[in-house]
């Protein structure tokens, strides 16, 4: 078993990790974390931009890549607290965007400006405790190569959004898109998908 794997497995150990790493009552890594830690365990490709305004809240116990010649515009949140967070090759993450892990991004993707795209859920089910205190759960999001995704969309957790797909502006993305199609509003729907006997993007 891994030392990750050792202290993931312990309450009493990861909660002692946990207060190394993180500060009381925050949610992103120490700055000796963020200096001494995390560039040398994450990957980041060549010719790839963070901006110096991004908050990276990435932690050593989870997986977080970025490809190359990609970029992470200002404003934006990267979080990897609750699971791996993997972004693609010639891939734009946009301005105020959210990307919270679980979440595997492809290659050629455009997100436009403010973004949430959430692989996090609070519980809620017990009345008794605030939702901020109950459990979490995780499901992974996976945004093939070649999406477009619009200005203002949420994308929920356990969504996958097919190859060259376009998600438009505003649009709340609460279950799978097929490859090859246009999707939105809130829930969004396709009302368009490419026929490769025609050539042409036709409405459904």
């Amino acid at each position: 078993m891994s030392l990750t794997a050792k202290i993931k497995s312990n309450p009493r150990l990861k909660k002692f990790f946990l207060k190394l790493l993180i500060p009381a009552n925050d949610h992103r890594p120490r700055l000796w974390v963020r200096l001494f830690v995390n560039p040398f365990i994450h990957k980041k490709g060549k010719h790839s931009i963070v901006r110096n305004s991004t908050r990276m809240d990435v932690f050593p116990f989870n997986k977080f890549s970025l490809g190359h010649r990609s970029i992470i515009e200002s404003f934006a949140t990267i979080n990897n607290g609750v699971g791996d967070v993997h972004i693609g090759n010639d891939t734009i993450i946009g301005i105020g965007n959210v990307v919270i892990g679980p979440v595997n991004v492809g290659n050629d993707v455009m997100f436009a400006q403010n973004i949430v795209v959430s692989g996090l859920n609070h519980g809620f089910e017990d009345i008794t405790v605030p939702p901020s205190k109950q459990k979490v759960n995780c499901k992974q999001i996976v945004i093939s190569d070649n999406v477009w995704i619009g200005a203002n969309c949420v994308v929920t957790a356990g969504v996958t959004i097919g190859k060259h797909s376009v998600i438009g502006a505003g649009s709340v993305v609460t279950k799978d898109v097929p490859p090859f199609s246009v999707a939105v509003g809130n829930p969004a729907k396709v009302i368009k998908q490419y026929n490769s006997n025609s050539g042409l993007w036709e409405r459904v």
